[in-house]
């Protein structure tokens, strides 16, 4: 399967989750460093390897952090060809003042919102959804 590509029906079965746990963004130069199956996410950048990962690892493996997020798992299963689904969700919690950083897996849309937002976005989300 390949996933919803219909806007607004993605966005009427948006089903968004607010996983458990605080979750930091880290810049790492080497990778070896760290266990990468602990991580959530890495992308490699020029500047280095980003990593998602649990406050709490973070905190144990001495990493620097700036930004405490909260993560929200967009349920339902959206293509990656599908148009349209990140601006309306990044549109809906921008009007209510909330930052998003976005990762698209293959499955799911993953948003990573800062902690003392998490259930205002989890509301505007559902909201979102059911206006569509």
């Amino acid at each position: 399967m390949t996933g919803e590509t219909d806007l607004t029906g993605m966005l009427r079965t948006l089903e968004p989750k607010l996983n458990p746990g605080d979750y930091v963004f880290c810049v790492v130069q080497d990778s070896a460093k760290i266990d990468l199956n602990q991580a959530l996410m890495t992308f490699r950048e020029t500047e280095g390897i980003t990593v998602i990962l649990r406050k709490e690892l973070a905190d144990e493996w001495q990493l620097s952090y700036s930004f405490t997020a909260a993560w929200i798992t967009l349920t339902v299963h959206s293509s990656l060809a599908a148009v349209g689904l990140t601006a309306a969700f990044s549109q809906a919690l921008a009007e209510k003042g909330i930052s998003c950083n976005v990762v698209a897996a293959f499955y799911h849309d993953h948003i990573f919102v800062d902690q003392q937002h998490a259930q205002a976005a989890l509301s505007a989300l559902m909201d979102l959804s059911k206006e569509a």
